[in-house]
């Protein structure tokens, strides 16, 4: 059996003395799509942190693709091969949009097809026609265009994704959907943070809903489509089927 792209085992993380992630456990098969889902302040960008390296576990492991992680600095994570696109973008505004995405770039070894400036440019044509624009004069939907191009151009073995479709008009948010179902399609491992839970459940496989630090839910998202009730409890969002 190939190892988990990425594994979480009893994942415990303080904010000071606060007690921000209580046992978290889940695991993401590669080349799926996980949801991971909760109100805010749940610990869902405590998640991400402690997964990034910007947090520290007190207790527990982190694994990719069953190394562990966890304890590594955010650069050496980085280098393992985890990509983030982090909640508001912070994509470089005074760079053109080709500057802020071959800053990125990195070669991975066994990357089955290499995200180059070419392929980032047939994912993004828009990208690709405003190549030498300022990214800080780009539409927020260009602007998570780049983020998610940049880093792709890193060639994440793993790809973290915080919040993509938040502030976006719903027709972008529609084209959001249709990247992250194309990555999947290319067996891109990811993790998805996203508020939108009908976005979030169209494209996921699997889902995990976090409550108060704690795993309310891991199971498959079709399981949780059927879970109106956890849903009402967990999100506060009534689920259309």
């Amino acid at each position: 059996m190939a190892p988990d792209a990425l594994s979480l085992a009893d994942v415990h993380t303080f904010y000071g003395d606060s007690h921000a992630l209580r046992g978290v456990s889940f695991s993401l098969a590669p080349g799926t799509v996980l949801a991971l889902l909760g109100r805010n302040g749940a610990g869902k960008t405590t998640c991400i942190s402690t997964i990034i390296g910007l947090l520290r576990p007190r207790e527990g492991q982190i694994r990719l693709h069953g190394e562990p992680i966890e304890g590594l600095s955010p650069e050496r994570i980085a280098r393992l091969g985890i990509g983030l696109v982090p909640q508001g973008r912070r994509i470089f505004p005074s760079l053109t949009v080709r500057e802020n995405l071959v800053v990125a770039a990195q070669r991975r070894d066994g990357a089955t097809i290499p995200w180059t400036l070419e392929r980032i440019y047939d994912l993004f044509p828009r990208l690709s026609e405003r190549r030498s624009q300022l990214a800080g004069t780009l539409s927020g939907g260009e602007q998570q265009m780049l983020a998610i191009g940049r880093a792709l151009m890193g060639n994440p073995r793993v790809l973290l994704l915080d919040e993509p479709s938040e502030g976006l008009a719903p027709l972008i948010v529609a084209e959001v959907g249709r990247t992250i179902s194309r990555l999947k399609a290319e067996r891109q491992s990811i993790v998805l943070v996203e508020q939108n839970l009908k976005l979030a459940l169209d494209v996921a496989d699997s889902a995990v809903i976090l409550n108060t630090g704690r795993c309310v839910f891991a199971g498959t998202a079709r399981e949780l489509q059927k879970n109106d009730d956890l849903i009402t409890q967990n999100l506060g969002a009534h689920h259309a089927h």
